[in-house]
């Protein structure tokens, strides 16, 4: 009968231990590492031993960066936000998020962020590398990087016109949907504004917005405060949208933001009209306000914009219509001048 080795295991395995700590009780814990051969389960301890040095020693890869950043925000941040800051942690951030932040440079972040740029859009990465940077502004402040980002692309926004709204409406008339364009267009409110408004948020023809419905990192849909404090505010509707929501309770609609656009998805091509978003209903709002004279603060205070730079850059759009008028208006300008002058 073969002599059983020191340490073996009835499968013919070795395993060895190794001192964790010692409890309150005063109790020691040890490690146990299994391995075919003696020496193959020491090299697991000894990793097991390095990687808890490094531990100690305060060295921290930027994936577990970004958990800890995102764990110490997690009381500021919308559910929303902190699911795209771990889908990006997951995907975007997988590989580099293997380096230790002390071995992060120049070279190596640039060569990354070059890499993301050929397969995303400049904005997406722009958004990864704003959670990356402020995840090493928290975890090493000292670290100064010199990287050059991917340049900003205008978005090829379609903005609907007066003519596409009355034909959209024209197909959606007595349903829940109806309800949630008008909000979105003659309002303007968001999606998830929309989606989470009540009842007792009406008073007479003004509507209070207070809160959104937004996702969850757990996938589901929840009700909260808005994002930022522009987006309260109390918005005075026409009277024939007003009357679309009386004798409702409860939630005004019982769809969720997905429910919204799906639905909104199939009118579009069953009104016939060119491919846009429900979110592009703002888009008109903003460009209506703005085409008839509307002050900027006014827009910006009835659409809840954080700032007067997002407006301009995004939601003043010029409709098509418009745009005909006004160079009707502009070319007899100058028609006059031209034959006063001959």
């Amino acid at each position: 009968m073969a002599r059983k080795k020191k340490n073996e295991l009835p499968s013919g395995n070795i395993r060895i231990q190794v001192y964790d700590y010692t409890d309150t009780a005063g109790k020691k814990h040890y490690k146990s590492f299994t391995a075919p051969t003696k020496q193959e389960a020491r090299y697991l301890a000894a990793q097991w031993k390095a990687r808890k040095a490094e531990k100690r020693s305060g060295r921290i890869t930027l994936f577990d960066a970004v958990s800890r950043y995102i764990d110490a925000k997690a009381g500021v941040l919308s559910p929303s936000t902190i699911r795209g800051y771990v889908r990006m942690q997951n995907n975007q951030l997988k590989e580099i998020g293997e380096l230790y932040l002390d071995e992060l440079d120049s070279t190596k972040v640039q060569i990354w962020i070059s890499d993301l740029s050929k397969k995303l859009s400049p904005k997406t990465v722009r958004n990864v590398y704003g959670l990356f940077s402020a995840t090493v502004d928290m975890f090493a402040p000292d670290l100064h990087l010199k990287v050059t980002l991917p340049e900003k692309k205008r978005p090829e926004l379609y903005c609907p016109s007066d003519d596409d709204l009355k034909q959209l409406l024209s197909v959606i008339a007595g349903t829940e949907l109806e309800i949630a364009v008008l909000l979105a267009a003659f309002g303007p409110m968001r999606r998830g504004e929309i989606c989470a408004l009540e009842a007792s948020d009406i008073k007479g023809n003004k509507v209070s917005v207070t809160k959104s419905m937004v996702p969850g990192p757990d996938r589901q849909w929840h009700i909260k405060q808005p994002k930022t404090y522009s987006s309260y505010r109390v918005i005075e509707y026409p009277e024939f949208v007003v009357q679309k929501i009386k004798g409702r309770t409860g939630r005004i609609i019982r769809l969720d933001p997905d429910g919204v656009s799906n639905r909104f998805k199939v009118a579009i091509r069953k009104a016939g009209l060119p491919h846009f978003r429900f979110h592009d209903l703002r888009h008109y709002a903003a460009s209506i306000m703005h085409a008839i004279g509307v002050p900027d603060q006014y827009i910006l205070q009835r659409g809840g914009w954080a700032s007067d730079n997002v407006m301009k850059s995004v939601y003043r759009n010029a409709i098509d219509i418009e745009t005909v008028r006004q160079n009707k208006k502009i070319n007899e300008h100058f028609d006059k001048i031209a034959c006063d002058i001959v």
